[in-house]
Formats: C-alpha cells, sequence, structure tokens
C-alpha cells in the first residue's frame, strides 16, 4: 500500500489531501488496526445494496472462511474465523460477520442475518449444525430457507431417512444432473417431498414454516474410483426438484468464486496482520475490491484485472467509480 501511494501520489491527489505526506506502511499498520470493523461492513454491505436493490427470488449463501495468517503459533489464539453472506447468481458480497471460532458461527448467523435485508430470497447455510432459530429468524425476516440435516441431530435425521418412502417418489419429483470437469464425473439425483409425507407433526411443527424434504444422492467417479453419498435437507420452500438441486449444489460456489480468490488472487492466508481490527477490516477491503473488479466486463481472468488496475490508471478508476 506504502508503495502504491509513493508511485500513484499525484493520482491520489486528485481525490484526497496528503497534506503530511504519503503514509507509512507503519500509518496504514495503525489505521487498520484502529478503525472499528462496522464503518468498513456498511461499506460492503452498502455498496452490495447499490448494485442489487432488490434481492427477490435470488439465492444467497451464508458460509465461513477461517483466515489461516491470522493465527500465531501462540497459545490460546484461535484465529478469526468470518462469515459471508454471498449472492450466488451475482457473484457478490452482501455482508459479513466475525466470528471468534467456527464453533461460534451458529451465533453469528443470526446477527448477520438482522444486519442485511433478506426479503424474498431463498438462503443457504453451510453450518456444521441446522438450528430451529435460524430457520425461525429466516422466516421472520420474509425469507426461505434450505437447511442440511447431520447425522448429529440423529432422531431428525432418522425420520427422513426412510429407503422405503423415498423409493416412492414419482418421477416428476425427481431431478437428475450430471458433470464432467477435470478428469471427474459427478452425478447427482434429487428428489424431493412434503415435510409432512417423512415427518410426523412434532418434528415438522418445531421447524417454521417447514414445507419439503429432500434428499440428493451424490455419485462421482475419479481416477476409477467412484463414491457414493447421500444427504438429506429441508426447506421452507415448495419447489421443483430441479430448483433444489440447482441451489443446494450452487451453495458451493462461494468456495469457489469467493473464498478461493480471497486466497490465490489476494493472498489472504499469507498476511500475517494480527494486532487489533486489521485483519478483519483487510478482509472487507479484499471483498469490496473484489465485487469492484467481478463488476467489469472485460474477458480477463480476476488477477490479471488486478495487475493491470496497478498499472494503469484509467481502468483502475473505472473498476473503482463503475
Amino acid at each position: 500500500m506504502e508503495a502504491f501511494a509513493r508511485e500513484r501520489r499525484d493520482w491520489l491527489l486528485k481525490y484526497i489531501s496528503l497534506s503530511n505526506g504519503t503514509p507509512s506502511h507503519h500509518t496504514f499498520n495503525r489505521v487498520f488496526q484502529l478503525l472499528e470493523p462496522d464503518a468498513l461492513l456498511e461499506v460492503l454491505k452498502n455498496d452490495g445494496a447499490e448494485f442489487i436493490r432488490n434481492l427477490e427470488g435470488l439465492h444467497i449463501n451464508f458460509d465461513g472462511k477461517k483466515i489461516k495468517g491470522y493465527s500465531p503459533k501462540s497459545k490460546g489464539n484461535t484465529g478469526l474465523f468470518v462469515v459471508t453472506a454471498w449472492i450466488n447468481e451475482h457473484k457478490l458480497c452482501l455482508g459479513q460477520q466475525k466470528v471468534n471460532t467456527k464453533s461460534n458461527e451458529k451465533t453469528a448467523i443470526p446477527k448477520l442475518l438482522e444486519s442485511i435485508d433478506i426479503k424474498g430470497s431463498t438462503i443457504t447455510i453451510g453450518l456444521s449444525e441446522t438450528q430451529k432459530d435460524i430457520a425461525k429468524k429466516i422466516i421472520d425476516k420474509e425469507a426461505d430457507y434450505i437447511l442440511a440435516l447431520k447425522k448429529n441431530q440423529k432422531t431428525l435425521f432418522e425420520e427422513v431417512d426412510d429407503e422405503l418412502i423415498w423409493s416412492k417418489v414419482v418421477a416428476e419429483d425427481i431431478d437428475t444432473t450430471c458433470d464432467n470437469q477435470h478428469g471427474r464425473i459427478e452425478t447427482r439425483v434429487c428428489k424431493k417431498l412434503p415435510a409432512e409425507d417423512l415427518l410426523e407433526e412434532y418434528f415438522s411443527s418445531k421447524w417454521a414454516n417447514l414445507k419439503t424434504s429432500i434428499r440428493i444422492e451424490y455419485k462421482r467417479v475419479e481416477n476409477n474410483i467412484t463414491t457414493c453419498n447421500t444427504r438429506y435437507y429441508i426447506s421452507s420452500k415448495e419447489a421443483t426438484a430441479h430448483y433444489f438441486n440447482l441451489n443446494i449444489r450452487g451453495h458451493w460456489g462461494i468456495e469457489n468464486q469467493l473464498h478461493w480468490h480471497l486466497d490465490m488472487t489476494f493472498e489472504e492466508d499469507k498476511n500475517r496482520c494480527r494486532t487489533g481490527h486489521a485483519q478483519v477490516n483487510l478482509n472487507s477491503m479484499r471483498k469490496i475490491a473484489l465485487n469492484k473488479i467481478k463488476r467489469s466486463d472485460e474477458k480477463l481472468s480476476l488477477k490479471k484485472k488486478k495487475f493491470k488496475a496497478s498499472l494503469n490508471k484509467d481502468y483502475l478508476e473505472e473498476l473503482v467509480f463503475a
């Protein structure tokens, strides 16, 4: 940052005053340490809201990422974990919430849900444990949910894991997709049933507006090795099997389109800032920059767009003020 400010001093003077000279890296460090994270989080949220004014019908993924570079080998340091709201259709960050450890992810998500307007959207969450209060919060915010069931929810999982009932699903409630990429063939068979066909009222009444149970059978063939598994989901939405198959698959777009770029394009895991609010603020800055770069229609990789912006002032202005 210091090197860029020195090389682009004349350009920066068009927009900001540098009466005390070009900031040193120590100054940048102190500013990011002391700046309250909510300030940049508001910028991130407003940037997404300005670009997409209506979330009706959109798919929002909630998922967390551990910032590896934050954790030194000192005793008691649990690192930094950030949960992000990601609009799948637009590949855009809408907001984020800092948590201390991954076990607290389920407490951070209600805070993040409270901070953004999700009305009319469908929410998927990469949680280790589906939570009833999170489902209720989503419904209270006038959105829908698709939540994964895990085997640690033993009683509920056993209720939906009924081979006999699933074997009777009719063809119109089944959707099959097949991907062949990078030498890997993946087949996903999605079946859906009304929740009342699988769950007793005792269970369904505990989940806000629960309407549909979903089963997805995965088969992967890679290097002549075949692996199969079955996953279950519950949803407040009544939709086609194709809709559920598409959105459950789409949830993992946050890994490829956000987390991967934070690490590879912005080298987040190599950053060693650990003091104060520096790392969470830099995480917000990277997401704001990623949002800007993704809006460019130029046929370049994101890494090349970032590099071009560092060389070309006109292109940089085009990205920043788009």
